[in-house]
């Protein structure tokens, strides 16, 4: 484990060898102004609720390869990664899979769903241009009256990158280990009321574990015209991603083993390839100079296909849909800090999944063929209200409110029924018949905030998230349900918290309790739970602390208890999915943190240390199996040589820990139970350069 002697030693050894070597241009401050909790430019310190945000010259530093690198910097937010580009993720929650993981969390694009609320992904967030976004925005607990569906644990906004206001032009190329390539290139310009921004990144990597890697490309292209009263923001974005999968290694502390896991893949035949494009067109309207509507239709496309190495019989899925949408408001601004805002979000989409398993039948449940192939049509509509007021000179209040109504029309292109084998029910699987299904869910909120100085205040926040089920938790189920089925998910937030912004020492500090009834999940058998009922609470903190003019600390921390609120007999005779009202849920560590000293060498240099710690946590939902966490510690630097060059690198794992990116316990059966990771990457060297013309 990790220990002070080290840091402190550690801190001094590299800050004397790279002094010649280092630069930046960066302000890693707490900005003052965010986007997502409004949906237009807001201060932190009017905000009746948390926000998190990681600004464009902190992701220019970090250069993340994977989308942890960058989010883990938020406090209360976890997410693991799996091979290549995949990730499970955690807002104010346990790291959640399934669709309780896919539906559970939004993911936002300048605003628009990355994808229909049920038909999202666990591993969403790698269809998002973060690499080159110009900001990354986190509310952790359910969002506002202004998202619906699946802002339940929490949402993700990915903000594109606004046009520059000069000619600007640059490429960035870096290298890593593993045959692990990069290129970046973004061209931008503003001329009278027309601004652009292209954007490109590609990415090759040969991956750290034989037969795996993966290439994936991006493309974010935006368009801002600035009229007296009108102003229109197009952004079209397209990602690829082909990916060579490994699986989890199996054995307990098999992670330990370095030799081994870097030559084995359990699966060498798994792939993802993944497909996604999006389009939306804001249109701003001034009417008079305190109101203003807005309106931004949009259209979605994604499609995957991969197998499932993480199922016994690793059968294969195909899944895609296509949506149309349209989210408009009306903001009327009465003066004296008086808003209201009324909306409503619409949204059709179709989509289509099939599942099937070329292999022979696996424990005689997870049977040859094909499991599930079906069709649906899924409509949202979603009334809402956003209010503010200023109740007296420092205290300020928000309402809120949001009906939203969800059908799904199913059509199943297969046998109905259980599935068979050889005239005998043996399958693990079950495929409703046609059918319609439709939720109404209402979201209330209300929050305070008083300003306790002009840079300081405090904040209380009562809200509801709520989502309907994934369309997979609908009718991809599994037999061991006895007819009970998902229901529409709820999560009720109280959070009180304190913030301070502006120069100097900026922190934000909050507590929280949330309680979630109708949780669908997957235990560790693989089976769907219905109806559970958990409870979360915890305290997060970040700061941001300069001192002695060229140095800065920064960072946060969380402690957090995520418990079962009910019980459930397992199968397991030694309890490993039993639940016991109180318990641990499976990967949740109580504690997580994210420490960096940085140092600014010289007026536009940058030298930053980084200390992450993940704490012990349950690796089945009986309390029976864990993982003992890790600490780990990073190097980034970044040196501008001229107006034109910058170099940048970094070391990523400096002591070569071993660690596992994710730990988890499988059981099938009595004979076929074991400890699965996801094997951490040993220390690699990062470099690479910028060249602006």
């Amino acid at each position: 484990m990790f220990s002070i002697r080290k840091l402190s030693l550690l801190i001094a050894l590299t800050g004397v060898s790279t002094l010649s070597a280092v630069q930046a241009e960066t302000s890693l401050e707490l900005d003052e102004l965010v986007v997502t909790g409004t949906r237009s430019e807001t201060s932190l310190l009017d905000l009746a609720g948390n926000t998190g945000k990681i600004n464009e010259a902190e992701i220019d530093l970090v250069r993340a390869d994977h989308i942890e690198e960058i989010i883990n910097r938020v406090s209360g937010v976890m997410i693991q990664r799996g091979n290549g580009q995949e990730h499970l993720t955690a807002i104010r929650s346990p790291v959640l899979t399934g669709g309780a993981g896919a539906g559970s969390f939004l993911f936002l694009q300048d605003g628009i769903p990355l994808r229909a609320a049920g038909f999202a992904n666990v591993n969403g967030l790698f269809e998002a241009s973060s690499e080159q976004a110009g900001s990354i925005e986190v509310i952790r607990g359910p969002g506002s009256a202004l998202y619906g569906s699946n802002a339940v644990h929490g949402l993700v906004n990915v903000i594109t990158r606004a046009p520059s206001l000069e000619l600007e032009r640059s490429i960035d190329v870096s290298a890593g280990p593993h045959d692990l390539y990069r290129f970046k290139g973004t061209v931008s310009n503003t001329e009278g009321a027309h601004g652009y921004r292209l954007s490109i990144n590609t990415t090759t990597d040969g991956g750290y574990i034989d037969d795996s890697g993966f290439d994936q490309q991006k493309l974010n292209f935006r368009h801002d015209y600035s009229g007296d009263v009108d102003s229109v923001t197009t952004i079209f974005t397209a990602t690829n991603l082909n990916q060579e999968t490994a699986g989890y290694t199996e054995g307990l502390d098999a992670y330990r083993d370095t030799g081994q896991t870097k030559a084995t893949n359990t699966n060498p035949e798994a792939y993802r390839d993944a497909k996604s494009a999006r389009l939306s067109v804001r249109w701003d309207h001034e009417l008079t100079d305190n109101s203003y509507f807005t309106i931004t239709p949009y259209v979605r496309h994604t499609e995957l296909d991969f197998l499932m190495h993480f199922l016994p019989g690793t059968p294969v899925e195909q899944n895609e849909h296509k949506s149309v949408g349209l989210l408009s408001s009306y903001t009327n601004e009465f003066g004296e800090g008086h808003k209201i805002i009324v909306g409503t979000d619409l949204e059709y989409t179709r989509g289509k999944l099939s599942e099937f398993q070329q292999g022979p039948t696996v424990f005689g449940r997870f049977v040859q063929g094909e499991h599930y192939n079906y069709e649906i049509d899924a409509t949202v509509v979603a009334p809402y209200i956003h209010s503010e007021w200023q109740l007296a000179e420092k205290t300020r209040m928000t309402v809120g409110a949001r009906f939203e109504h969800t059908r799904y029309e199913y059509d199943n292109k297969t046998t109905g029924g259980t599935v068979v084998a050889g005239g005998t029910v043996v399958g693990a699987f079950q495929r409703p018949n046609d059918r319609s299904d439709t939720f109404n869910n209402f979201s209330p909120k209300l929050g305070f905030v008083y300003e306790l100085a002009d840079d300081t205040s405090i904040f209380t926040n009562l809200a509801r998230g709520n989502r309907a089920p994934q369309t997979t938790d609908l009718y991809r189920i599994r037999n061991t349900q006895n007819g009970v089925e998902a229901d529409s998910e709820k999560v009720d937030s109280i959070e009180l918290g304190i913030r301070k912004v502006g120069s100097g020492i900026q922190y934000e500090m909050t507590t929280y309790f949330m309680k979630k009834k109708d949780h669908f999940f997957r235990d560790s058998t693989g089976e769907n739970i219905p109806n559970g009922k958990t409870q979360h609470y915890g305290i997060e903190l970040s700061a941001f602390i300069p001192f002695a003019e060229q140095f800065d600390i920064a960072g946060n921390f969380t402690y957090a208890r995520h418990r079962y609120d009910f019980d459930n007999v397992g199968t397991d005779p030694n309890g490993s999915n039993s639940i016991r009202d109180g318990d641990d849920i499976d990967s949740a560590p109580r504690h997580i943190g994210n420490l960096r000293l940085g140092w600014n060498v010289r007026p536009q240099s940058r030298l930053e240390l980084e200390w992450l710690h993940v704490g012990r946590y349950y690796t089945d939902s009986g309390n029976v199996h864990s993982y003992d966490g890790h600490d780990l510690l990073n190097l980034r630097a970044q040196h501008k040589v001229n107006n034109q060059l910058t170099l940048h690198g970094k070391i990523s794992n400096l002591l070569n820990t071993d660690y596992a990116e994710r730990a988890d316990y499988n059981y099938v059966n009595t004979f076929n139970n074991t400890d699965r990771y996801f094997v951490g990457e040993q220390g690699a060297v990062h470099v690479g350069m910028t060249y602006d013309f």
